[in-house]
């Protein structure tokens, strides 16, 4: 920043007395401080200092001008300060988007604990299935399952192995058995999630070198993955969620997961920021956290 630097060397050589040992202070030649003074005289249009041939003292512009440049100076190095991030510090105000379901049911409990751990934290939530724009909402880091469109943003792994299930509940498969083959779905009732520019009612399963893809049809559909997962733990009809939304549920059994022998689309939870610099001590804090309690 060169205004800084000429208000430097213009503070230090009034300071000093002397071009030489402003120079000498700042690593600077005597030609450099005094072509830098001669700068500012230009740019202020007014004579900063008296010289002689053995000193140099400052004019009535010039002392005025060195209170206004130390003002700026300090002020300037107060901003700087304020928007570097101490390695060791996890505090600020950090906003947050995630999906519903794991949002609500998973990543919010934990950021809790992680709050409990460091008062000096505030975070801002935002719980929404549909793509945050992290260009134009007032959002820092966005929890996405899968890649962003959207290859100029950053995307961190938390989980990379998460891939989609096909569940129900034990009251449903009591009502009406357990599809065998992915096949079989089609004559399920099966709960749809979906997007208000696109439908993911196209559920694919892999087998060795075989794949399938079935369209799920059902009687309900929702743009809420929290209520997809109500709705299927309801023993309405099946799902097909993320592995990590229904985690809880498939180890005290309240869903049970269906079709083990076959594999399914992986979605990896990522962190995902605009740019590097925006990943705050206290965002990579939260990140290892999560990484630590999902893995």
């Amino acid at each position: 920043m060169r205004v800084l630097q000429d208000f430097i060397v213009f503070i230090e050589t009034a300071k000093q007395g002397s071009i030489t040992q402003a120079g000498h202070v700042l690593n600077l030649t005597p030609a450099a401080v005094s072509a830098t003074i001669k700068r500012l005289e230009l740019q202020f249009e007014c004579a900063l200092f008296i010289r002689s041939t053995r000193s140099i003292r400052l004019t009535n512009e010039g002392q005025l001008m060195l209170e206004k440049c130390q003002l700026a100076v300090d002020a300037i190095r107060e901003g700087i300060s304020s928007v570097q991030h101490d390695p060791n510090q996890i505090a600020g105000h950090i906003k947050l988007a995630m999906p519903s379901d794991i949002g609500r049911n998973t990543i919010l409990p934990l950021l809790d604990e992680f709050m409990d751990l460091h008062p000096n934290l505030t975070i801002s939530v935002e719980l929404s299935d549909s793509l945050i724009d992290l260009y134009t909402r007032p959002v820092d880091a966005s929890f996405r399952y899968g890649l962003p469109p959207d290859s100029t943003m950053v995307a961190l792994p938390i989980h990379k192995t998460n891939d989609r299930v096909v569940c129900a509940s034990p009251s449903y498969i009591k009502r009406y058995g357990a599809p065998k083959t992915p096949y079989d779905l089609t004559s399920h009732n099966c709960i749809n999630f979906f997007k208000p520019t696109a439908s993911h009612s196209k559920w694919r399963f892999y087998q060795g070198k075989n794949t399938v893809e079935i369209t799920a049809i059902g009687n309900r559909y929702a743009d809420d993955g929290a209520v997809v997962k109500q709705w299927v733990i309801a023993g309405k009809g099946i799902g097909y969620k993320s592995r990590l939304d229904v985690k809880r549920e498939l180890e005290s059994g309240l869903l049970v997961e269906l079709l083990p022998e076959w594999d399914s689309d992986k979605i990896p939870l990522n962190l995902v920021v605009t740019d590097k610099r925006l990943l705050t001590p206290a965002i990579h804090a939260i990140r290892e956290y999560l990484i630590e309690k999902l893995n």
